[in-house]
């Protein structure tokens, strides 16, 4: 090429010639991608790395660069049971799509034996059960949460670890080439999914790194060392349990992290708020609810277990709060657009209903948003 000819493309280009850089910011999301995440930190505590997973796809999603022939994404969550393995994405589809149950849900515990496999595809023809046998992996049954604005669907295959192996063999032409063939031979597209599987495999191990094992260590405080070690320790659980080729073909392992106390202070917030939201549609009639900070403290006493997450928080929940004010609105005791404030007995340790005026209902408000 003649020396012309290069100056003439330097030149073109600006190579030589002083010019103008323009930063970009690769980490920035779109505003629709930071309102998806925003959403799920209102609904998800404690767990950031699975919630970045979710918003990671969602933006991939929404810049139509997902990898063609491929489903959107693919995440496997490890940790212990209670951690929010199966909510983060019930609070994905509650943001997408406004109701926690639209997704596609799969109980892996339904597929311990090969045979049940029917149940997701069908039975061939001329086997019995052929046109009884309703599969549930069909393209229209994964369309059905679809709306205009979100082309996407959420597959989520809970306890993954105690499916068959047919059920592992099945999803491998799945999660390589979103494809999946019935038993009437139509043929399923899963580009369009989120395939999300959970599994608790190597929660005992996370247990004993963290909480130590009884009587011989103490708890260890959060950080980047502590958070390398629990994945390294969910990873190579689910390589001793699942094929190379299955897990070569998940884009990310999410290890989710046991709940400390703090967390279960932030979770309480929102299942009283969720206590609230059931008031109102339960169609009785509206009552403002308000439990003081003494009752909150009891609940976490009562419902905090390192080794089971949430789960018996929620369970304290229904019966010290749920069930007692399923008796008064039986009862009449209290009506549409009255103030009921909860409270405990320091005496008795009982857990007290009391109604307030408007005035002391503001007072109250007052001194639980200083908590």
């Amino acid at each position: 090429m003649a020396a012309q000819e290069i100056r003439t493309m330097k030149a073109a280009v600006g190579i030589g010639q002083q010019s103008e850089w323009i930063s970009l910011n690769a980490t920035r999301r779109c505003d629709e991608a930071a309102e998806f995440e925003q959403a799920l930190r209102s609904r998800v505590v404690a767990q950031d790395n699975a919630i970045a997973a979710l918003s990671e796809l969602y933006q991939l999603y929404l810049a139509k660069l997902n990898m063609p022939g491929r489903p959107i994404g693919t995440l496997l969550f490890l940790g212990p049971t209670g951690s929010g393995k199966t909510r983060s994405v019930e609070a994905a589809a509650e943001a997408l799509f406004g109701d926690p149950n639209a997704m596609i849900k799969i109980d892996c515990a339904e597929f311990q034996h090969s045979h049940e496999i029917s149940k997701l595809v069908g039975s061939p023809p001329g086997y019995l059960g052929h046109r009884d046998t309703k599969p549930l992996l069909t393209q229209e049954n994964l369309r059905r949460f679809q709306t205009p604005a979100h082309q996407l669907t959420l597959l989520l295959f809970d306890e993954i670890e105690k499916a068959s192996d047919s059920l592992w063999q099945l999803l491998l032409g799945i999660l390589d080439k979103a494809t999946l063939t019935l038993g009437d031979n139509r043929r399923v597209d899963f580009s369009e999914c989120i395939v999300v599987m959970t599994s608790n495999l190597g929660a005992r191990e996370m247990s004993e790194v963290t909480q130590g094992r009884l009587g011989f260590a103490q708890p260890r405080k959060p950080s980047a060392a502590l958070d390398a070690t629990l994945e390294k320790i969910g990873i190579e659980a689910a390589r001793r349990k699942f094929s190379p080729e299955f897990m070569n073909r998940l884009d990310k392992v999410v290890v989710f992290r046991s709940l400390t106390e703090l967390a279960l202070r932030r979770i309480i917030d929102l299942e009283i708020a969720a206590v609230q939201r059931r008031i109102h549609a339960s169609g009785y009639g509206g009552f403002a609810l308000n439990a003081t900070v003494q009752v909150r403290e009891f609940l976490i006493r009562e419902g905090f277990d390192s080794r089971y997450g949430a789960r018996p928080l929620k369970r304290a929940i229904e019966k010290y709060l749920v069930i007692p004010l399923s008796n008064l609105i039986a009862t009449h005791q209290v009506n549409s657009g009255d103030f009921v404030q909860i409270d405990l007995d320091r005496s008795s340790g009982e857990v007290l209903f009391r109604k307030l005026s408007a005035s002391a209902w503001a007072s109250a408000a007052t001194r639980l948003s200083e908590y």
